[in-house]
Formats: C-alpha cells, sequence, structure tokens
C-alpha cells in the first residue's frame, strides 16, 4: 500500500515537473546567455552587463529601440481600442435572444482558432481591395481587429456573472443609463477589462505574422526586427531585450493577480 501510495504521488509530481522544465528551461536558457560576453551562445565567456548596457547603442541598438517604440505605440492604440469595442459590443449583445447572443459568440470565438497566416492574409486582401496602402493605418486596423476575439473572450464571462439586478436597482433609486453604466456595471466587470488589455497588449506586441502582411518597408515591429536579425545567427541584443520583456510581462501578470486577490477580498470582507 504505501509503495502504490508514493507511486500515486510520485507520478504525477515527476509529471508536472517535467512539463514546467519542458515550458521554461528554454526561458531559462535565453535569460542566462543574456549575460554570456560571449556573442556565440553555445560559448560561455564570463558574466556580464555589456548587452545591457549597450542594448540601444550602434545601428542594430537605434533600430531595435524605433521598432520597440513602433510596437509598443500600436499594442497600445490596439488594446484600448479592441477592449472598447468589445465592452460596446459585449453590452449590446446582454439585450439580444439567448440564440442570437450564442450565434455571433460562435462567431467571435472562430478568429481565436484561426492560424494568423489566415488572418495576416485575409486583412491584406481586405486593404488592397478598399484601396488602402500599407503603413502604420493599415497595421493598426489589422491589430484592432486581430485583437477584438481575445478582448470579448476576456469580458464576456465577467458580464455574464454580473447580477442584473444591481443596474435596475441603481435605476430605480435615480441614477441615469450613463451613470448606472459608468458607477455600476464598468466598475464590476473591471476585472475583465484589465485582462483584456494585458492580454490584447501582449498578443500584438507578440504578433509577427498579421504585421508582416500588413505593413511596408518603412514600418518595422520588433518581432519583424528580430526575425530579421535572426537570419544573420544569434545576437546578444537579442537576448537581453526578450530577457526585459519577459521580465515586464511576468511583473504585469504578478500585479494583476495581486490586485485580483485584493480585490476578491475586499469584496469578501465588504
Amino acid at each position: 500500500m504505501k509503495t502504490r501510495r508514493f507511486l500515486h504521488k510520485l507520478v504525477p509530481d515527476t509529471y508536472i515537473a517535467l512539463v514546467m522544465l519542458f515550458l521554461y528551461l528554454p526561458i531559462i536558457v535565453l535569460i542566462v546567455y543574456s549575460f554570456n560576453s560571449v556573442s556565440k551562445s553555445f560559448i560561455w565567456g564570463e558574466f556580464t552587463l555589456d548587452h545591457y548596457k549597450n542594448l540601444f547603442n550602434g545601428s542594430d541598438g537605434s533600430e531595435l529601440f524605433d521598432a520597440l517604440i513602433t510596437t509598443l505605440r500600436i499594442a497600445a492604440i490596439a488594446s484600448v481600442a479592441s477592449t472598447f469595442i468589445a465592452v460596446v459590443s459585449c453590452l449590446g449583445m446582454q439585450y439580444l435572444n439567448k440564440k442570437l447572443q450564442s450565434a455571433l459568440m460562435s462567431l467571435t470565438y472562430i478568429p481565436n482558432v484561426m492560424p494568423e497566416l489566415v488572418t495576416g492574409i485575409s486583412f491584406m486582401l481586405l486593404f488592397a481591395f478598399l484601396g488602402l496602402q500599407k503603413g502604420q493605418i493599415t497595421l493598426i486596423l489589422s491589430h484592432i481587429a486581430f485583437c477584438i476575439p481575445y478582448a470579448v473572450l476576456s469580458i464576456s464571462p465577467k458580464l455574464k456573472q454580473l447580477d442584473k439586478n444591481l443596474a435596475e436597482a441603481a435605476m430605480d433609486l435615480g441614477a441615469t443609463e450613463w451613470q448606472t453604466l459608468r458607477l455600476v456595471i464598468i466598475p464590476e466587470i473591471m476585472p475583465g477589462i484589465l485582462s483584456s488589455i494585458l492580454l490584447t497588449f501582449t498578443m500584438s506586441v507578440d504578433d509577427y505574422l498579421v504585421s508582416n502582411f500588413n505593413a511596408d518597408s518603412t514600418i518595422q515591429t520588433l518581432p519583424m526586427k528580430i526575425y530579421a536579425m535572426a537570419k544573420f545567427g544569434v545576437n546578444p541584443k537579442m537576448n537581453a531585450l526578450t530577457t526585459l520583456m519577459f521580465v515586464v510581462i511576468l511583473v504585469l501578470l504578478i500585479l494583476s493577480n495581486v490586485s485580483g486577490a485584493k480585490g476578491k477580498k475586499s469584496k469578501k470582507n465588504g
């Protein structure tokens, strides 16, 4: 019996450990070699911070910095715009009958499982049909449309959990529709809105295919720049930059989880 219990405990723990190792070992290697003084990734020299100090120096560095600023700007616009559209869409769908609401949600979920290659090409053909030249506008529009399904996926569950009596009670107490939306509904679904902004921002920063098909040669996002640099071998600045991006995303996730936990705790205490 003791042996069986030990095996029942050991097998799941070993499986989880192997999965975590498979997922995070490449990231650990990336972080470690971002401090390597030797340019070749398979040779270890000594610990150095030079790659971080010189990250945005030189021709490669200035191009990386420009690509980073472009990527952050587009991601910020796409995340805010797609979240706003998703909030309006989800609020509107709440007043539809269940069959139509279910059909619209199914149509919204389709882009989530569609390959990015199809999405990128379809937007490229659409802009060509409309006569729009590739540039920053087409890039932003494609990113907004690409992010909307993920925003709906984040916000819709929060609206379904919302007690409809809250809005009716607020209006019975004299609140206008705008006050009810601003002071009752939005605060209740705020965790979904924040998770939507974080998710869509991350998806936009990470995107390569949609950007590649809908941007001209004058615009380069960070993934496009990194892919171009990777063709000529491993660049230590790539390791340093991606490490910084990983740390920033990790911090944002931790802050999001902490704020969510504090919100649940305050609701229970209240």
